[in-house]
């Protein structure tokens, strides 16, 4: 198996509202809606989709209960401070709770994160080290 992610899929339990939230609020704009799931552009990167919480679970053969810290992060690696800075107000002002808001980071870099209204965690982050960093833009 290669180290490769074909597509990412978040479970959502407001279809409505994740769409406003990704859609409206943060400028995604959606390629295919399926109405039991959504897909976004995806800008050269592994497509983004969301799928109904309980939909998505009996796909994958699971519980859609549960809560608390998942242990996924999705980053999203930018070139400036600044950008940082932006996305997370543009997040914040589309219903996101900024979980860390934007500075210095232990290791030498800037970024923060967030919430959306789901609870899937965004890690934002800038470094000026190294020239191989995955932008995203």
């Amino acid at each position: 198996m290669k180290a490769h992610v074909s597509s990412i899929l978040l479970a959502v339990g407001d279809m409505d509202r994740a769409k406003k939230f990704y859609a409206e609020g943060l400028g995604w704009k959606i390629k295919n809606d399926y109405g039991v799931s959504v897909f976004f552009e995806a800008d050269g990167a592994s497509p983004v989709g969301f799928y109904r919480r309980d939909g998505l679970a009996e796909q994958v053969g699971t519980s859609a209960e549960g809560s608390g810290f998942s242990g996924l992060v999705l980053t999203y690696v930018v070139r400036s401070e600044a950008r940082v800075d932006e996305i997370i107000a543009e997040a914040e002002k589309a219903g996101a709770t900024v979980l860390k808001p934007a500075g210095a980071l232990p290791w030498g870099g800037y970024g923060g994160s967030f919430a959306d209204p789901d609870g899937y965690i965004w890690s934002l982050g800038y470094s000026a080290e190294g020239t191989d960093q995955p932008y995203a833009e």
